[in-house]
């Protein structure tokens, strides 16, 4: 076996697997420098999954097939995987922004995978722009942070939680469970 034919990797190519992990790599260094979910692995196999996908099943497009519904299919996929960042926390919903990140990872996968190399970078690049931009933005501004747009350590700080506490809840906090085996 040549070497060629060890590196043929058809459908795919190098220059968009190479694309791939570039864009995938800049917008997870971002995301991983904060200690935010989906970090520079995470983005990379996203990124790359979602072009394989999208490649294979364009390389496969006959009469019967239709290319645009594993768009569709890697999209729901990936929503899924977004979900599974969010959490809530003392009535506060956390991890959007994840999850939002790791729909626009996909979106760049697609572009890589109909061939538009030039248009996920700039994607890429420009999600990081609005990452980093806002946060200053709301960093240079209480204003930006008001109601649900402040930070969770802006609400633990205040009240201790989210929600204040009412009398009844700290008599229960001291309620001792009988089966807990490390009282």
């Amino acid at each position: 076996m040549e070497l060629s034919e060890l590196l043929d990797l058809s459908p795919l190519a190098w220059q968009e697997i190479a694309t791939a992990l570039f864009c995938g790599f800049v917008i997870g260094l971002e995301r991983q420098l904060r200690g935010k979910p989906a970090g520079i692995r995470t983005s990379i196999l996203i990124v790359l999954g979602t072009y394989v996908f999208i490649a294979a099943s364009v390389s496969t497009n006959t009469e019967v097939t239709d290319p645009s519904r594993i768009i569709g299919q890697v999209i729901t996929g990936v929503g899924f995987l977004g979900a599974g960042v969010m959490l809530t926390r003392d009535g506060m919903v956390l991890g959007v922004t994840s999850a939002a990140t790791i729909w626009m990872l996909a979106a760049v996968g697609v572009c890589i995978g109909i061939g538009q190399d030039a248009a996920a970078i700039k994607l890429s690049l420009l999600v990081v722009a609005v990452l980093l931009g806002i946060d200053a933005l709301e960093n240079s501004s209480a204003a930006m942070r008001r109601g649900v747009h402040r930070k969770y350590s802006e609400w633990t700080e205040r009240n201790g939680s989210f929600f204040k506490r009412r009398k009844g809840d700290r008599l229960k906090a001291h309620w001792q469970d009988p089966d807990e085996p490390n009282p």
